[in-house]
């Protein structure tokens, strides 16, 4: 079963690229995204790869997490679950 995972504390130059190489050391990776910000498209700093295997997340979340990439620390974990916001603005 895959597993998908955050990837935090990014370089702004960093590419989806980057992260499939970084994280296929760990196993096989199912997809990898930067996340922009809208309009000018403008890496806001963290980014979610999908692993193929759960064991191979865990592996990357052990190997990775707080490793030195471009400067900086990587932030890994296993990402959360999206939840709606409750944008109607009612109250219980």
């Amino acid at each position: 079963m895959s597993v998908r995972l955050y990837v935090g504390n990014l370089s702004f130059d960093a590419t989806a690229d980057d992260l499939r190489e970084i994280f296929g050391q760990c196993g096989e990776v199912e997809d990898a995204i930067i996340v922009t910000r809208p309009g000018g498209g403008r890496p806001r700093g963290f980014g979610f790869v999908t692993m193929a295997e759960e064991a191979a997340g865990q592996e990357a979340i052990r190997q990775l997490d707080g490793q030195e990439v471009s400067g900086r620390q990587l932030v890994v974990n296993v990402a959360k679950e999206r939840q709606e916001s409750d944008r109607s603005g009612d109250s219980e």
